[in-house]
């Protein structure tokens, strides 16, 4: 079997048209029929080849590196001048989409201070109200036409009122305990979102707590890569239905990288909460994600 008929076959039992396919990696339909075909010749340059066979693998969830090893005598070497352009042009292009992503977050940035001084000025107003009042009912006197009568029995009644139930007490340690409760809950919270075909997004798992564990579950079968900062893979493989669910311990990591090759397949879970993919999956089915752990006092 050639690698064009195994990305085909792949592409087939994934049920993804050439049209679809061509939306997803933004690669020409006529480029994507010569690789099922094995007509290299037909692509811009020997280092496109490479590079488009990676794009097609993951989106049918095949191992690209597997892939390109097995066949590897049917897929044309580059030569240096075509990898050198290819790679700064991919530079470029990540360079480009990190300045766009971080304009883009200065609006919300603006709109989440403008809350914040919207609410200090209404807790300020409100602190002076109450301050003016209990001043005012201090300096309160009595009026000329009021009068005081002394009734003997109000003793009796005074006695029997100076006898408090202390419930704050009991109130308070109880609102304390929920607060120091609710203080410690970890939170799994979106902080960037990417953009594009192959998007990469980035989270944060604030107070993770003692342990820190990631499921995984597929419907079907999806290439998935987890690795941490230092670029050792947690895992490196196809992940089916039958090998499903999949749990990672990743409470020693500061940061774990996701990298899903289908993701409408994928399910993930962090500390029992699930990850929403913050690009819908039916248009970039391969998503990068970070998760980053993240404690606050």
């Amino acid at each position: 079997m050639e690698i064009g008929e195994r990305l085909k076959e792949a592409r087939k039992e994934k049920n993804i048209s050439l049209e679809s396919l061509q939306d997803i990696t933004k690669i020409q339909k006529r480029y994507l029929m010569a690789i099922e075909e094995g007509n290299f010749d037909v692509l811009p340059g020997k280092f496109y080849a490479r590079a488009f066979i990676k794009e097609y693998a993951l989106v049918v969830g095949l191992d690209p590196d597997e892939l390109l090893e097995e066949f590897k005598s049917q897929v044309p070497m580059p030569n240096e001048e075509e990898q050198v352009q290819y790679t700064r042009l991919s530079r470029s292009q990540k360079d480009k989409g990190k300045g766009n992503s971080i304009f883009s977050f200065i609006p919300t940035l603006i709109v989440v201070l403008l809350i914040i001084g919207i609410i200090l000025l209404v807790f300020y107003f409100m602190n002076q109200k109450t301050d003016k009042t209990s001043i005012e009912n201090e300096d309160g006197q009595m009026d000329d036409n009021e009068f005081y009568v002394s009734n003997p029995d109000d003793k009796d009644d005074e006695d029997d009122e100076e006898q408090p139930v202390d419930d704050d007490a009991d109130t308070t340690d109880e609102t304390k305990d929920d607060n120091e409760t609710t203080e410690h809950q970890s939170e799994l919270k979106l902080v960037e979102t990417g953009s594009g075909n192959r998007p990469e997004s980035t989270f944060e798992l604030v107070n993770p707590g003692d342990e820190v564990k990631i499921t995984f579950e597929s419907k079907e079968k999806t290439w998935l890569e987890v690795s941490n900062t230092a670029g050792e893979r947690l895992f490196y493989n196809n992940l089916t239905k039958e090998s499903s669910p999949l749990e990672l311990d990743v409470t020693s990591e500061e940061k774990v990288y996701i990298q899903v090759g289908y993701a409408p397949d994928l399910t993930i879970t962090v500390n029992g909460t699930e990850l929403e993919y913050p690009v819908d999956p039916n248009e970039a089915v391969t998503q990068k994600i970070w998760v980053h752990m993240v404690e606050e006092s």
